[in-house]
C-alpha cells in the first residue's frame, strides 16, 4: 500500500493540490472578473472559484496517470478499488472543505466549488476511459466553454452550464453526483491494467 501511495504521488501531488484548493476557496471565495461574452451583449461575471476545481482534477489526472501497468497487473491488492477510494477521498475532502467555508463565510460560490470539483472530476474520469490525454483536457475545455458561452445573458446560465448554477439548486447537484458516479464506474471497469 505504501508503494501504491508513492506511485500515485499522494503525498507529493495530491495533498499539496488539495491544500492549495482549500486555501484559495477560503481566501478568494468572493473574487470575480468580468469577461466579454461571445453570445450576448453583456459580460460574463466569472468567479475565481470557477477555475479552482481544475487544481484538484488536474492533480487527480496526474496521479492516476502514474500507473505502472505491468507491475499493477500482477498485484495482490485490487488497484482499481484503491484508485477509486483515492478519488472518492480527495473529492469528499474538497466538498466538505467547501461546504465548511461556505457555511462560515455565507458564500454560495464556495459551496459551488466543491460541487464543481466533483463534476469536473467525473468528466476527467469519463475522458480518461476514452483517451488518457483527455483526462486533463476535458475539464479545462468545459471550464473555458462555460466562461465564454455559458451565459444566456448577465447572471442567467444556460442549462448545460452546470458549473454556473447556484449551489443550492438540487437538480444540478444531483446531475454532478451522477456524472461523478458514472466516471467512477467507468474508470473502475475500463481501467487500463
Amino acid at each position: 500500500m505504501t508503494l501504491w501511495l508513492k506511485v500515485r504521488r499522494a503525498q507529493a501531488v495530491l495533498v499539496p493540490a488539495l491544500v492549495t484548493f482549500i486555501v484559495i476557496v477560503a481566501v478568494a471565495h468572493d473574487q470575480y472578473v468580468q469577461l466579454p461574452s461571445l453570445l450576448s451583449a453583456g459580460g460574463n461575471r466569472i468567479f475565481l472559484l470557477q477555475l479552482v476545481p481544475l487544481v484538484v482534477t488536474s492533480a487527480l489526472a496526474h496521479s492516476l496517470a502514474q500507473a505502472v501497468t505491468d507491475v499493477e497487473a500482477t498485484a495482490r491488492r485490487n488497484i482499481r478499488a484503491l484508485d477509486t477510494a483515492l478519488v472518492v477521498a480527495v473529492i469528499t475532502a474538497a466538498v466538505l472543505a467547501c461546504l465548511m467555508v461556505g457555511a462560515l463565510t455565507g458564500s454560495q460560490e464556495a459551496t459551488m466549488a466543491g460541487r464543481n470539483a466533483a463534476f469536473l472530476t467525473g468528466l476527467m474520469l469519463l475522458g480518461r476511459t476514452v483517451r488518457e490525454q483527455a483526462a486533463t483536457a476535458l475539464p479545462v475545455a468545459w471550464v473555458f466553454a462555460v466562461m465564454f458561452v455559458g451565459y444566456r445573458d448577465f447572471d442567467r446560465p444556460w442549462p448545460w452550464a452546470v458549473t454556473l448554477h447556484p449551489g443550492d439548486f438540487l437538480p444540478t447537484s444531483g446531475f454532478c453526483i451522477l456524472i461523478l458516479a458514472a466516471g467512477l464506474a467507468l474508470h473502475t471497469r475500463a481501467h487500463r491494467i
